[in-house]
Parts: C-alpha cells; structure tokens; sequence
C-alpha cells in the first residue's frame, strides 16, 4: 500500500488533529508536549479551559511558536523549537523537571509515534536499523511518569505502512503505555480488548481506517460521536 498524493488526501489535517487531541484534555491540566507534531497543540486550548504546557527542558506555563521575527532565541522547548511564556510560567533546572515527570505530578503527555501496538505499547524513538540515529530524549521517563498518554501521528508511514499494530517491531519506548490515539484518520482508544475506534475524520469511513490499521480496529460503539 503506497501513501496517496497530498492532493487526494482525506481526512484531517495537522493542524486538525492537534485541535481535535486539544479538546480532550481536561481543563487544569499539566501537559507536556513532545517533539514534533504535538508541539502544534499549544496553539489550541480549548475556551473556557486552561491547560498548563511543561517542557522537560525547564518551563511550565510554554505558549505556542511565536510569530516569525518575534520570538527570544533563548526561550526554547525541548525540541529547540522557539516558544512563548503566559502569564504566571515558571522556569526550573533540569532535575526539578524530570522530578516533575518521574514524581507523577504530570498529568497528560502528548507524543508522536513510530508504532502503537494494540497492547498500547509504544515505539517512538528509533527503528533499531543499522545507522538508525536514536532519539529517546525524555519520552521514557514521560511515558512512566506522566498519568495518562495520547499519542498524535499519522496513520500509517509515507510509504503506506500501518503505525497501529499488533505488536511493535521497532524497539520500546514503553509497555502498556499509549491510552488513546490521534491520526489524520480518526481517534482511537487502546483498550483491554484492542484497537477501539473513537471518532472518524470527515468524509473518512470506517472501512477506510480498518484497512489502514494492522491489527483488530473495533467498530465505533453505539451512541458513540461519529
């Protein structure tokens, strides 16, 4: 199975999916936002809520990306990325953020992947190929500290290939980890029984998402958002 050209792509898009994850996380919470597409979701708090953001890299209370030419090169999240402050954020060392993660004083981590077997077992810090250059950074600590994690990625790789799994063949960030599940495809949530599918994209169908999925995708349950 190839990937489809940008031009026919369904579903939603970056900016979409972190808008949708964004919306379930509940208001006051402490969320850290790992590398990559999740960092998008600061840009989206919900009205009416107020969602506390972390970098492990020493701040609570990041903003979004600043406009282009306005931000501070010393202000940075932990993907080097520039960010913004909000009213009453603080800066720490090092030690006291990992204490924070690894103290369980986090409530919600936000991650990208490159597999999420069916077990909710993650993988998302290297393919384990040859010359394959790691990248574990915090997310070990984060998915052992942090209370509940969502994963934010694509449905399947460039090249078409699955990234919901039965079992992950890259190496493991973490066992029995991953709650829920947010591509440009639909929402899932890993439960005792596998692959439960939440939520579909607009215009996305669920035959459309089982195909695209390499493990067991359980049907939308009644009564459930469509």
């Amino acid at each position: 199975m190839s990937a489809p050209p940008e031009s026919t792509r369904v579903g939603w898009s970056r900016e979409e999916m972190a808008q949708r994850a964004a919306l379930d996380i509940p208001d006051g919470s402490y969320v850290n936002l790992g590398i990559g597409m999740p960092e998008l979701i600061a840009r989206f708090v919900p009205k009416g809520r107020e969602l506390i953001y972390h970098t492990e890299n020493g701040l609570l209370g990041m903003g979004p990306s600043p406009a282009e030419g306005m931000g501070d090169p010393e202000l940075i999240n932990a993907g080097k990325r520039q960010v913004t402050v909000v009213p009453g954020a603080s800066f720490f060392q090092h030690p006291d953020s990992f204490a924070m993660i690894r103290g369980g004083h986090i409530d919600l981590c936000v991650l990208g992947a490159l597999q999420v077997a069916q077990s909710g077992d993650l993988a998302n810090w290297s393919t384990g190929e040859p010359g394959a250059i790691p990248a574990v950074g915090g997310a070990m600590d984060l998915v052992a500290g942090v209370k509940s994690i969502f994963v934010l990625t694509q449905h399947v790789t460039k090249h078409g290939d699955p990234k919901l799994v039965e079992a992950c063949s890259y190496p493991l960030t973490g066992v029995g980890v991953v709650n829920r599940i947010y591509t440009d495809l639909a929402v899932v949530e890993v439960t005792p029984h596998g692959f439960q599918l939440v939520e579909l994209a607009p215009g996305v169908s669920y035959e459309y998402v089982a195909e695209r999925t390499g493990a067991d995708l359980l049907p939308i349950a009644e009564g459930a958002t469509k």
